[in-house]
This record gives C-alpha cells, sequence and structure tokens, in this order.
C-alpha cells in the first residue's frame, strides 16, 4: 500500500505542476496580449478605435502584417516621409512593433 499510495501522490504533484505551468504561460499570454492592446490604445487618438480611422488619417486595422511593421520600422529608423509618426515610432523596441503590427493585422 506505501508504494501505491506513493506513486498516487507523485501523480497528483506531476499532475499540478503541469496545470500551474499551463496557468502560468497562459497568464503570461494574457499579459502580453493586454499590454499590446494598451500600446495600441495611444494610436487610437490618430487612427481610431481598434485602428479604424473615422477620418483622413489611414486606418491599421486588418492591414497586412508585414506591410504594417515594415512601416513602423522605416518611421523608426527615419526612412519613411518625416511625421508625427517619426518621432512616435522611435519610442517603441522592435519587438514591440512587431507586436503592434500584429495586433492591427488581426483587427477587423
Amino acid at each position: 500500500m506505501p508504494l501505491r499510495l506513493a506513486t498516487q501522490v507523485t501523480g497528483t504533484f506531476v499532475a499540478l505542476a503541469a496545470l500551474a505551468s499551463w496557468s502560468v504561460a497562459d497568464a503570461q499570454d494574457d499579459a502580453a496580449a493586454l499590454q499590446t492592446a494598451v500600446l495600441a490604445g495611444s494610436c487610437a487618438n490618430c487612427h481610431g478605435t481598434d485602428g479604424h480611422s473615422p477620418g483622413a488619417i489611414p486606418s491599421l486595422a486588418g492591414k497586412k502584417e508585414e506591410d504594417l511593421l515594415k512601416a513602423l520600422t522605416a518611421f523608426k529608423q527615419g526612412k519613411a516621409k518625416v511625421t508625427v509618426m517619426t518621432r512616435l515610432a522611435k519610442g517603441y523596441t522592435d519587438e514591440q512593433l512587431a507586436a503592434l503590427a500584429h495586433y492591427f493585422a488581426t483587427r477587423e
């Protein structure tokens, strides 16, 4: 009986450890998604909520991720037409720009 109990206890701990790591991974994904949504919120002033611009400034929602990232990178590197975006993009890391490109590409 002690061996059987030890096996059950070990199995329970392994299952709990797997569940805990899964929950941590999900929480990290949720935190990253929330951080990106907060960053994207700063774009709403000009590009509209979730990238749907109500005016002359281009909408970002649904654009190709690679095109968005290319444009954001060009702004950051000073290779695009000088606009407020040239200054704004320099304030973001490459990872943040990639996350923003993905965020807006997945909006409808």
